[in-house]
């Protein structure tokens, strides 16, 4: 079965839940767009949450999601608001949801944990995920190691539910690579960032346009910490720390506040320009609906012209 016909949506594509990005109007618009849209919580606290999930419903009469990152201090609190509000697919990062699985279960919500390996897999499909979102090391934030590519066969060589790609994905040729690997449909992020809805500052989007293939890099993975983003002077400075052997503490100092500061300020050079390998095939700020759209009509045309 397809994503969109497992969760009743036009496209089988899922918006990434983006810390500080993905607010209640930004789901909304993806929703209406024909794939499923995400509040992301991370950066949020509970009230928030709440307010943003409340705004999402009345902009949209589609199913939506929210992304929890469950070290967030509210976590808890939010696994039951979206019990509260009747939220249908509850999507997870940073961690195991396993505490939270029977209440989301029992109430009829859908569980896709976020998983870096095949381990982690196992264990979330025998606590009782519906679906799982792997993520490979290609996409823009918090990331493991393993490529999409050998990721998501060996997951689905291991598991029986629903697998959906992520990391890597910005056309129609990657969605098809993605049901060719096993998936059922694939998480998209980056070629999001240039969306005309997308809420990030114009200077935010703009580096992701003149972004190249080499255009990224990660911090943070001689800490074990890894996240990808944007090269520019505050990812040089944090990697250089790195390797003088800063401690973890100085280098959350450091970075205190820089996604936010990208996000809100449009500071590019000291700001976390959370962004994947694929903001090099990223040329044009577009509508939503006009990428999504894109995405199906090149997936069409690729695999008609496939030959094997």
């Amino acid at each position: 079965m397809k994503l969109n016909e497992l969760l009743k949506i036009k496209y089988p594509i899922i918006q990434g839940g983006m810390a500080n990005i993905a607010t209640g109007e930004f789901a909304a618009s993806v929703s209406n767009a024909g794939g499923l849209g995400l509040i992301g919580a991370g950066g949020m606290n509970a009230k928030m949450l709440k307010e943003e999930i409340q705004k999402c419903k009345k902009l949209t009469d589609h199913p939506f999601g929210v992304n929890i990152m469950l070290l967030n201090p509210e976590a808890k609190e939010m696994a039951q608001i979206v019990i509260d509000e009747q939220v249908p697919i509850v999507t997870t990062g940073a961690g195991n949801p396993g505490i939270y699985m029977k209440m989301w279960k029992e109430a009829g919500i859908k569980v896709f944990p976020v998983v870096p390996s095949v381990a982690l897999a196992k264990r979330l499909e025998r606590a009782g995920a519906d679906a799982l979102i792997v993520e490979g090391c290609e996409a823009g934030g918090h990331i493991g190691e393993a490529t999409t590519m050998a990721l998501v066969p060996q997951v689905v060589a291991n598991v029986s539910i629903p697998v959906i790609a992520a990391g890597g994905i910005a056309s129609g040729k990657q969605l098809l690579a993605a049901f060719a690997l096993g998936a059922c449909g694939v998480q998209i992020g980056t070629v999001l960032l240039a969306s005309q809805e997308c809420p990030i500052h114009e200077n935010y989007k703009q580096a992701v346009l003149k972004a190249k293939d080499t255009s990224t890099t990660v911090t943070g993975r001689i800490n074990g910490t890894p996240v990808r983003i944007l090269k520019n002077k505050m990812a040089k400075t944090y990697i250089q720390k790195e390797k003088e052997g800063a401690t973890m503490m100085e280098l959350e100092k450091y970075t205190l506040g820089s996604l936010k500061k990208a996000v809100f300020e449009g500071n590019v050079d000291e700001g976390s320009l959370m962004a994947g390998q694929v903001a090099g095939m990223v040329h044009e700020i577009k509508p939503v609906q006009q990428i999504l759209q894109e995405m199906m009509d090149e997936l069409k045309v690729a695999y008609q012209n496939l030959e094997i």
